[in-house]
């Protein structure tokens, strides 16, 4: 009977609580709470319920840490609302109890919001839904032609060494070894012939839609070297060193040879990197560049050349398995670089569901978060409140932007699916700081 009584009570508490929430329907926003959430925890004997390391740092919270109900959770978050950063600016979030299957707070989730890194969240997702978790970004060394026998068991090779790119970010020094070795393991010290990149991989685009001209954008070549478009020159200057010369010149953005040329193209080698090395930078770093060979790797699977237009369209496609049926968001890039980029924080939070619902996609994403107060571009943030090592989340940073969006762990166990994305501020610190004290809020309950 006490527990009916006190059933009734609570109800009735919610109730007066969240029609105080009215007065705030003046305001740019509305928050909403769900009630099971509210309800579930709480009777007596029931359990409890474009980014950079550097630029991603904020000050110390200063909430106390004080074990607060799931009731005054939705108190807190109507304090923080009130805060003098949204008198100029603008925030969209919410929260979702992937154990409980249940929402517990949004606010101004339909809002479309330029997301800034955590554009990166639907890259990776779409990826892994698309391509697979053994997916692999591939660079081939070949040659055409016809190999002539030296005096001195040398040999000769008439024709040409061709380089096709997959835009592979990881390719590195080991990579171009193999390349030089592979060379000298068929004993071949000359090629009169030339040194082509075969660049067929992906369209001539070599920056992002709505890029900033004035930023320090990648270079969107499928041939990279230390980042930059300068594989065939290094190449070169490593087979000299090697002994092996190259007697024409270098030719860059070739496209191939036509199907009816008889003359057959033999493999060399080859060399990969897994999707789960290149997304382990990409998210805990927030890396631009691997982004976009995540971008175009996922087209290129299935078209050649490989587009933005094309990966925008498997992208749309993983948004409906993921239950976004409306068309409020727009896609321009990988990265989040662009300013052309739209999303909502309920279509984030759809996405993280989606891929929670999905093993083939959780078990390579999760991991790949940076972990707050731990790594990543969170490892200074959170360092000393419930949210260290309780927050795996991808950041994002423009500039009047600041984003995050990932999932936590609460105190009474919950997973929980977030997404909040603060828009026009001019410094990025009081968002973060916004952003820091929701997640306790959360990871509290």
């Amino acid at each position: 009977m006490m527990k009916k009584i006190f059933l009734l009570l609570l109800a009735s508490s919610a109730l007066s609580s969240l029609a105080l929430t009215k007065g705030m329907a003046g305001k740019a926003g509305r928050l909403s709470v769900g009630l099971d959430t509210l309800f579930s925890a709480s009777l007596p004997d029931e359990a409890e319920c474009s980014d950079t390391l550097a630029e991603d740092t904020v000050v110390a919270d200063s909430i106390d840490s004080d074990y607060v109900t799931p009731l005054t959770t939705q108190q807190r978050i109507e304090t923080l609302l009130a805060s003098d950063l949204l008198q100029t600016s603008q925030v969209g979030f919410m929260a979702y109890d992937l154990t409980a299957d249940s929402v517990i707070v949004a606010y101004n989730e339909s809002q479309a919001l330029r997301p800034a890194s955590t554009m990166k969240l639907l890259t990776a997702i779409t990826a892994l839904d698309k391509l697979g978790g053994d997916y692999r970004f591939s660079t081939w060394l070949k040659y055409r032609g016809t190999v002539f026998c030296n005096d001195d068991d040398t040999k000769a090779l008439c024709g040409d060494v061709i380089v096709k790119g997959g835009m592979d970010p990881r390719f590195g020094q080991d990579d171009m070894r193999a390349f030089v070795e592979a060379l000298q393991k068929e004993h071949i010290d000359t090629v009169y012939g030339t040194l082509k990149a075969d660049l067929s991989f992906k369209d001539a685009a070599k920056y992002g839609e709505g890029w900033c001209w004035d930023d320090k954008n990648p270079v969107l070549t499928p041939l990279l070297w230390n980042r930059k478009d300068i594989f065939l020159s290094r190449l070169k200057e490593q087979l000299t060193e090697a002994g092996i010369v190259i007697t024409d010149s270098v030719r860059h953005g070739w496209q191939g040879y036509d199907e009816g040329e008889s003359v057959p193209v033999r493999l060399l080698c080859t060399r990969h990197h897994t999707i789960e090395q290149v997304l382990m930078r990409m998210m805990k770093e927030s890396d631009n560049l691997f982004a976009e060979c995540v971008f175009y790797n996922i087209s290129a699977d299935v078209a050649r050349p490989a587009s933005a237009a094309y990966t925008r369209k498997v992208m749309q496609e993983t948004l409906r398995r993921a239950g976004v049926k409306h068309s409020n968001y727009r896609i321009a890039d990988g990265s989040g670089l662009s300013l052309y980029n739209y999303q909502t924080a309920a279509m984030q939070v759809a996405l993280l569901r989606y891929a929670y619902n999905n093993n083939n996609i959780f078990e390579y994403l999760y991991p790949t978060l940076p972990i707050a107060g731990v790594d990543g571009t969170l490892k200074r943030r959170m360092q000393k409140s419930p949210c260290y090592g309780n927050v795996r989340a991808k950041t994002g940073t423009l500039t009047g932007i600041s984003s995050l969006s990932g999932y936590l762990t609460t105190r009474s166990g919950s997973l929980v699916a977030f997404a909040i994305i603060n828009q026009g501020v001019l410094r990025a610190a009081p968002a973060k700081a916004f952003q820091d004290k929701l997640c306790r809020i959360l990871c509290d309950r």
